[in-house]
This record gives structure tokens, sequence and C-alpha cells, in this order.
């Protein structure tokens, strides 16, 4: 009896497999769709759960394969047996995947790594059962994460990082988020490329020219951008009934949709000054805006807005949430304090503190916060007079408008490994937003503080920070400092060494990656 033969790889194809939710999974998200755009068959494999980009469900050579959830009974057994058996039923679940819904082998397979358990091992044996080249996207390190919970010394937190050691070491190519990852992987991992399938002349050839091992830093795709009034303007109205809790309507801008939102407004026409009363310079009135029938003016900034300041967070405890609660406890101190000043350019403005993300940690800070919104519990006398603070879920659509219509951001990631950056700042620098960012090792290959950021270590420093950024706001010019670098990193010319290099996913993405994709094709093709 002969054997059945291997079925031949697809070329110009590639599964992108992610054990998580796609939607909340954007470096995979974008992966597949510069994957699509270059004319590859692209499998995007992972959990549902939030919406994914726009471009997924509309690009060709896309299809979108959901993995299937973990059965419930599982959540009521012990974690030392439920464990196990949900890595069994997601082994099962991807092989079934990656063997039989994909109809022939294709030419790749990207995973993202973490988590390592089980992905790793079975697109391992995938790759040998099926002959497809495996690329390792390194964002962190999983046994790094689980250490942050267990501790280092744990039984499982070492058996967790022998298995990402031996099978995250042999790939046909290795991507890193940081230039730090690399060199620590390369040197203490002695990352190796798989040739036991390679044997033929052309995969030696291509070993010996490349080591692939390439940093892939992390970049927005080109719908990131600083957002224009008018988008501004429809973004508000329609996120205007997340404003509408007692201790927001009493604290934010009175506002008259569609006319005028709290950072927004259209402007009406003028009333000559002559017919004005003596004394008075403008008859407009923030709180009752609506144009006239001749008016054609667009969306414009409102200049008594507060502040709006953005953070991400995925509510956990490696993120430290209480830190940036003490600064804006410190900064609403310090405002009380310039109430009375008369110099506009020394005041501090009110803050509208937006937090997106979802995560175990929300309900117990948004209830500290309401307590120190709302003091004795009266709409308008809370303890905070300058501060608000509002948790939101944005569609995919929204959250770009949103990091483009703020006037800063901020990160609370802390690297479990050290060696990864937080994609929460590249989608901000993508919208033109600096940054007050939590200091760690590698955050340098991101963040140039006082030129596109700050970088602060804890709650003081923040706090400091927020109030040397927006202190005379909207006219701040600190934070017109900052935001001016990304229109100087937009159009320095190619190989300045005055600027910070910034540039969109696409760019990256090409100029790393079909190198490295087209290498095997070109080598076939000469001989």
């Amino acid at each position: 009896m002969y054997a059945k033969p291997r079925p031949k790889l697809a070329l110009r194809s590639v599964a992108v497999l992610v054990l998580g939710d796609i939607g909340r999974s954007p470096r995979m998200m974008y992966h597949a769709e510069s994957f699509a755009t270059n004319k590859f068959q692209t499998y995007l494999i992972g959990y549902r759960g939030s919406k994914p980009i726009p471009s997924l469900l509309s690009l060709p050579r896309i299809d979108i394969l959901y993995l299937r959830e973990p059965s419930s009974y599982l959540r009521a057994l012990p974690f030392i047996v439920a464990g196990p058996l949900k890595v069994l039923s997601q082994v099962m679940d991807i092989l079934h995947t990656l063997l039989d819904r994909i109809p022939n082998p294709p030419e790749f397979i990207l995973v993202q790594n973490p988590p390592s358990i089980p992905t790793l091992a079975v697109v391992w044996l995938v790759s040998h059962l099926r002959g497809c080249k495996v690329i390792i996207d390194w964002h962190n390190l999983g046994y790094s994460i689980l250490a942050l919970k267990l501790g280092e010394q744990h039984t499982f937190v070492k058996i967790a990082k022998r298995f990402e050691y031996y099978f995250g070491r042999k790939a046909y190519a290795h991507l890193f988020v940081t230039k730090a990852m690399r060199e620590y992987l390369v040197s203490e991992w002695n990352l190796q490329y798989e040739t036991s399938r390679y044997r033929s002349i052309v995969r030696l050839i291509n070993y010996l020219l490349r080591g692939h091992k390439v940093v892939l830093h992390d970049r927005p795709p080109a719908r990131f951008h600083r957002a224009s009034p008018s988008e501004a303007h429809e973004l508000f109205q329609h996120l205007l009934p997340s404003f509408s809790s007692s201790t927001l309507t009493c604290f934010l801008p009175a506002s008259k949709p569609p006319y005028s939102t709290p950072f927004t407004y259209i402007p009406p026409s003028r009333i000559p000054i002559s017919t004005l009363a003596p004394g008075v310079d403008s008859p407009l009135d923030m709180g009752d805006l609506s144009p006239f029938s001749d008016n054609t003016a667009m969306p414009e900034l409102r200049g008594d807005r507060p502040a709006l300041v953005v953070t991400s967070t995925s509510w956990t405890p490696d993120e430290d949430f209480g830190m940036l609660l003490d600064a804006l406890k410190q900064y609403e101190r310090a405002a009380r304090q310039c109430e009375s000043l008369e110099d506009e350019k020394q005041t501090l403005p009110n803050i509208l503190m937006v937090v997106t993300g979802k995560g175990p940690l929300r309900q117990r800070y948004m209830r500290e916060i309401e307590r120190l919104q709302t003091g004795d519990g009266e709409a308008g006398q809370g303890v905070w007079r300058h501060v608000r603070c509002v948790s939101l879920w944005l569609e995919p659509d929204d959250y770009p408008l949103l990091l483009g219509s703020a006037d800063l951001g901020i990160s609370l990631h802390s690297s479990s490994s050290g060696r990864d950056l937080p994609m929460k700042i590249v989608d901000m620098f993508g919208c033109g937003l600096p940054v007050c960012a939590l200091g760690f090792a590698c955050l340098d290959e991101l963040v140039k503080d006082g030129v596109n950021g700050l970088v602060f270590h804890n709650a003081e420093q923040l706090a400091t920070q927020l109030e040397s950024l927006l202190r005379g706001f909207p006219s701040a010019p600190a934070l017109a400092a900052l935001q001016a670098s990304f229109q100087q990193a937009a159009h320095a010319p190619a190989g300045a060494h005055d600027y910070w290099e910034w540039g969109t996913w696409a760019e990256n993405w090409n100029r790393v990656m079909r190198p490295l994709l087209l290498h095997d094709v070109a080598i076939e093709a000469a001989l």
C-alpha cells in the first residue's frame, strides 16, 4: 500500500493564529490585513468577541475561522482539572482548523506569543505534518506574565518557561516587537532556524543568507490620524449618551446638539458689532448655539472645553490604575489652588478622563471614582470640582476618532518581561497624541522623553506632568511643543537623525516583512 502523498503547499497563503479574541488583537488583525493586501490568501484564526476592524470584513482573500469556546462546564471544575481539559480542547480545535478546515497547507503559519501553551507546540506539529513555515511573533514572554500571578519560583511558571523555551526556539522566522526582546531571546534562548524539514539546496542557501530574526515595531494603520473638528463633532454627538450621568452633565459645558457638544460647536452667523449694546463684544452663548439659516460654518473646538485625557487599560493588577487615581487627586488639589489666579496662562483646566477597556478591577475602581465625584451623593456637590472620570467601551471605528480628538494620552503599561512595548501608545502616536507613560526598560524605543511624550515612575511625577502640560489650556505651550513633534516626524527627510522615526503600519510591514516572505520565491525563481 502506497502512503498518501502530502498535499502541495499553497504558495502565497498564510494562517494567522491568535489564541484570543480576534477583535482585541490589533497587531494580528493588522498582520492579516497586510498579508491580504499583498495578495496572500489569509486565514485568520481565533475566538469570537469584539468586532474585528472593518477591513477584515471587506477585503478579498481573508477568511476568518473562529475557534470554539471551551465548554462552560469547565468553569465549575477546580483549576487543576479544568486547566488541562481546556488545553486539550484547544489543541483538538486548533488541529482541526489547521489540518481540515484549511483545504491546502498554507505556506506560512504566523502565531502570536503569548499565549505559548498550547499554540507553540501545536503549530510545530502542524508544520511537520503539512510542511508549513512557522513564524513566531514575540509580543512578550508567556511565562513572565504567569509569574506575575504565581511568582517566578512556582512549579507551573518553571514548566511554562521550559515549554516556551523548547517550542519557541525553532521556527522559520522570529518577529520581535522591540530590539530588547530580540537581543534577549537570541542571546539567552539561542533561537534557531528550523532546518529539519528544509533539506533542499534552496532552503540551505536561504538559511545561510538570512538570520530570520527581525524587529517589527508596532505601528497603527492609516485610519489612526488626528481627527478634524468635523470628525470630533460627529463623534461627540454619537457619545453624548455616555456623558449623560448627573455627575457629568453638571461638570461639562452646556451643549445643544446637533449644533454643539461639550467639546465642539458650529459657530452661528455673527450679529454685526454695531448692533450690540456698548461693551458687548459677541452675542455667542455657548450653551444655546443654533446656526441661522444662512450659516455654512464648519465645526470648531470650544474654547471652554475641558482637557480630554485618554487611557486604555486592561483593569488588571499589572496596570496600576491606582497610580492614575492618586495623580488625579493631586491634580484636583492643584487646580483648586489655581482658582483665584487671574492670569489664564497659569490656570489649570478641568479634566475629563476617559478610560477605555474591560477587565476584572473595573467595578472596584469605578466605585471609588464615583465616591470622589459625588461626595455626599448630591449631584453637583462632589469632592472633585475639576476632574471627572468615565469608563467607555468603544467600537473599533470610534476608538481611533477618540484618540484623534483627545489632548493627552496616558499609559500605565508595565512590561512583565521589560522587553515589550504597549500597543496603546502606538495607537496614540498614530493619532498625533502625546503621552505620559509609565517608564520601564525598553520604553525609549518608542517614547522619547520630552519629544513625543513624558515618562513617569510614580503618581507624584504623573500629577506634575499633567499640571505642566495642561497649564494655560487650551493654549498650553508645553503640550503644543509635544504635539508639534508629530508634524516634524511626519515631514522629516529620509535618514534624518534630528527627528524621531515614525511611519504607518503598512510602510513598516512592507519594509520588514516582504523581503522575509518573498525571499524563498526569489531564490527558487533564480534557480
